[in-house]
């Protein structure tokens, strides 16, 4: 899916110094993963009234490295229900990036980059369903 074909971020965060992991401030693959299980929840509390539990990714992609300083916009999309489980979709776009050597400066980039995409099936057990479902 392309960044112009989602309606609007679920989630748009800079990432800190807190969340660097490895040298030259660049962070893990773990951080996206977070990222995309809180788009997760809140698609489930959209569509179902409870957070409900991410039961597996089916696959995970790091494309481009992601550093202290970068804005992340991480969309999310439900593609399938089941009577209990809910097929995911998740992409993470970096939109704004520090300029290297220029302390405070930053550009929003023209063409966000594609720095990480997923699926996955989450649950949400049928008791605790609240709402009626639409994809």
């Amino acid at each position: 899916m392309a960044y112009e074909d989602w309606d609007k971020p679920s989630i748009r965060i800079r990432i800190s110094e807190s969340d660097v992991h490895y040298a030259g401030g660049l962070v893990d693959g773990a951080k996206m993963m977070q990222l995309f299980g809180d788009v997760a929840t809140e698609l489930l509390i959209i569509s179902d009234g409870d957070e409900g539990l991410f039961r597996a990714y089916d696959a995970v992609e790091f494309l481009a490295p992601v550093h202290a300083g970068d804005y992340i916009e991480v969309y999310g999309k439900i593609k399938e229900l089941g009577k209990t489980s809910r097929k995911m979709y998740f992409e993470a776009y970096k939109v704004i990036a520090p300029v290297e050597g220029q302390a405070g400066a930053c550009d929003v980039l023209a063409n966000p980059l594609l720095v990480a995409k997923a699926s996955g099936t989450c649950v949400v057990p049928f008791e605790r369903q609240r709402k009626s479902q639409s994809v």
